[in-house]
């Protein structure tokens, strides 16, 4: 049955999905960060991100 799933549908579906986690997981560590200055927050997201 999986092989008449559509690609494009396929994809899409699992480009909402991590949006939808990155989403919550991105809240959820700001919420930690809520008593740093907005700097900290934006030089750790980014130092993640290079790594990714």
């Amino acid at each position: 049955m999986i092989k008449y799933l559509n690609p494009i549908a396929i994809s899409i579906t699992l480009l909402l999905c991590s949006n939808v986690f990155m989403t919550f997981a991105w809240y959820a560590y700001l919420k930690e960060l809520n008593n740093k200055p907005w700097i900290i927050a934006a030089f750790v997201s980014w130092g993640i991100a290079l790594f990714e």
